[in-house]
């Protein structure tokens, strides 16, 4: 059967995006190592220009269509940062871009994707709802669909985060990343196993959303119609082609309580003195609440976003 994603497409993507996507800096955070007694290298795509690790896989998807197909601009359904980071991605390729939002997405990021130049449509809160919206605005306006993970291209353009991890810090004994719809954890998956085949690697999600956890103990899929989770980015449901990667790849889900997420959350803003979103803080969450035992490990860990609406901060 044919791979979904190798690594060859990550280097290819790695040299496509360069020059339009930051190479975000890897941070300590001294409180929580002192704590597990382990090193934690954070990965801060926090640092990305619209906020998010999304910008690569986009950017990726954009800049690999051709001339034709282009002209016809973008589309995607997005609870913000997927739908922010193609809206980014199309302006700077000079080509339209629609985004699907949930109506019940943050204030905050239905600004940013606004701003970027997007033409936003609003739909119902589900999975349904985003798939059906985007179906009709593909149809009445020919935009090339640009799927928020379930695409080998966008995973592709995710995964460079976790090669330029691995560029900076080598020898990493366990890497953990969020995992919504699974695209930044596949491309985590694909790039480790080339990179460092010994390496661990754990994905995180919230318990109101854990169905990457489910699904890969069920052996498929099992959708979570109504998942509720202070971690607005990662209430996908993971799609076929990033479940494939993550039943080859993945050793295992680790979840996690919003109210853990939203303590280390605060930490981190506190002590490393830098802005992340719950989705992103769920990866140290994972780590200081859960049974994996990293004692004396170097574990890398990629800080997925930093987009939060300051006006309704979760403490």
């Amino acid at each position: 059967m044919q791979e979904v994603l190798n690594f060859a497409d990550i280097r290819a993507a790695a040299a496509r995006i360069a020059g339009q996507v930051i190479r975000t800096p890897v941070l300590r955070c001294t409180p929580l190592e002192a704590e597990l007694d382990a090193q934690v290298f954070c990965k801060c795509e926090n640092f990305q220009e619209m906020g998010a690790f999304k910008i690569r896989g986009a950017t990726n998807a954009v800049l690999s269509l051709s001339a034709a197909a282009a002209a016809h601009g973008v589309a995607t359904h997005s609870s913000g940062n997927h739908g922010a980071a193609l809206a980014l991605a199309a302006r700077r390729r000079g080509i339209p871009a629609w985004v699907v939002m949930p109506e019940n997405s943050s204030a905050f990021k239905k600004r940013a994707v606004a701003e970027y130049g997007a033409h936003i449509i609003y739909c119902e809160p589900t999975m349904q709802g985003r798939e059906a919206a985007l179906a009709r605005c593909a149809a009445e306006t020919g935009a090339v669909v640009v799927h928020p993970f379930n695409d080998p291209v966008v995973m592709a353009g995710q995964g460079t985060a976790a090669l330029e991890l691995h560029e900076e810090i080598p020898d990493l004994d366990l890497v953990l990343t969020p995992v919504g719809g699974g695209g930044l954890l596949s491309g985590t998956a694909v790039a480790t196993r080339a990179l460092r085949p010994a390496c661990r690697i754990f994905g995180a999600e919230p318990l109101g959303a854990d169905d990457a956890w489910r699904s890969l103990r069920a052996g498929h899929i099992e959708p979570m119609a109504h998942p509720d989770t202070v971690c607005d980015g990662l209430r996908a449901t993971i799609g076929p082609l990033t479940f494939a990667v993550l039943r080859t790849h993945v050793d295992d889900i680790v979840r996690v309580a919003d109210a853990d997420i939203v303590a280390v959350m605060r930490l981190v803003w506190e002590r490393m003195k830098i802005i992340i979103e719950p989705s992103a803080a769920v990866v140290l969450a994972a780590l200081d609440t859960t049974p994996v035992a990293v004692k004396g490990l170097r574990v890398g860990v990629i800080l997925s976003g930093g987009n939060v609406d300051l006006d309704h901060l979760p403490w």
